[in-house]
Parts: C-alpha cells; structure tokens; sequence
C-alpha cells in the first residue's frame, strides 16, 4: 500500500478527530499507528478509549497542555522538543503504517520547531507510511508537500453561545 501525507487543517472543529477516526479505522484493519500529540498533555476521553486498542494504536504527549493561544514557555517548548527524536525515529522505522502529527502545524506556528523540521520528517516517511498532520494555520509549504489537504472550515460553533468543552464531545 503507498502511504500518503494528509493535512489538516483550518479554523473549525474535527481535526484532531478526523485523524484520530482514520487511527481507529487503521487499527481496525490490523495495521499499527503511532499517534504523537504535540502541545496536548492529559487524559482526554478519546486517550482513554485509544488506550483499549492498545495492541495497535501507540499514543505519546509530547506537551504541558499549559497553552494554546498564549507564548509557549520554555518548558512548553522543550516538552514539544523531546518528541522530534522520537517522531523521526517512528517515522523512519516503517514499523508503523499510519503516523499521526497531531497539532505539529501550532508547534510550527509558535516557533516552537521550524517549517523545515517539519518538512524534514515528511521527507523521511516510507513510502508505505501514510503520515496525518494536523492544526490549524498549516504552513504553504506543508500544504503544497501534503497530498490531500483538507481544511476545517468555522460557520457556527456553539462556544460563541458560552458553551464549555464537554466531556465525550470536545474533551
């Protein structure tokens, strides 16, 4: 199977559950995907759940989950950090069919790693790896490197009513 570099990206909602639904779908086709969350740290509902599929869908944080529309810290910063090693040792294993950059364009946004990191890693993908790259603010050259590129797109969204993230639907 050749392996292809999604993105996506945008201002909506369903990103990082698109990519999540893809690793689910993978899993449930026997292939192993490694899932690394950049900026996130915590024990989401959907980590739980990934968790009871454990013997195919590998998840590592790699962030304090301490800012999003702030200045990263230097701990923030180095939290990222330590994952890039181990991304392109993923990647460049080929022992996973399916590698999940989850909000590596924000990482790319907040100078936390460079555009040419990142496209660093996509150049050592396999060629059947398909690598998932998520966040918003995706980069023009990570989009004209991506072979499918979908952007999320924010026509209402019902926190603008004051509606707090729920359990099992945002968190």
């Amino acid at each position: 199977m050749e392996g292809y570099v999604h993105v996506y990206t945008g201002n909506g909602k369903g990103k990082t559950t698109a990519a999540l639904g893809l690793a689910v779908r993978s899993a449930g086709a026997g292939l192993k995907v490694f899932i690394a969350q950049f900026i996130k740290n915590g024990d989401y509902s959907e980590i739980k759940a990934l968790r009871r599929l454990s013997d195919f869908i590998t998840v590592e944080q790699f962030g304090l989950g301490r800012f999003i529309n702030g200045k990263p810290s230097p701990a923030d910063i180095e939290a990222v950090r330590s994952g890039l090693g181990k991304v392109k040792s993923v990647i460049s294993s080929g022992e996973y069919s399916v590698v999940i950059l989850d909000e590596a364009n924000i990482a790319v946004k907040y100078d936390i790693f460079s555009e040419q990191e990142l496209l660093d890693i996509i150049g050592l993908k396999s060629e059947n790896t398909e690598l998932v790259i998520t966040g918003r603010d995706a980069s023009p050259n990570v989009i004209e490197k991506a072979d499918l590129v979908t952007e999320m797109k924010e026509l209402k969204h019902y926190f603008q009513k004051g509606v707090q993230a729920r359990v099992g639907i945002e968190k």
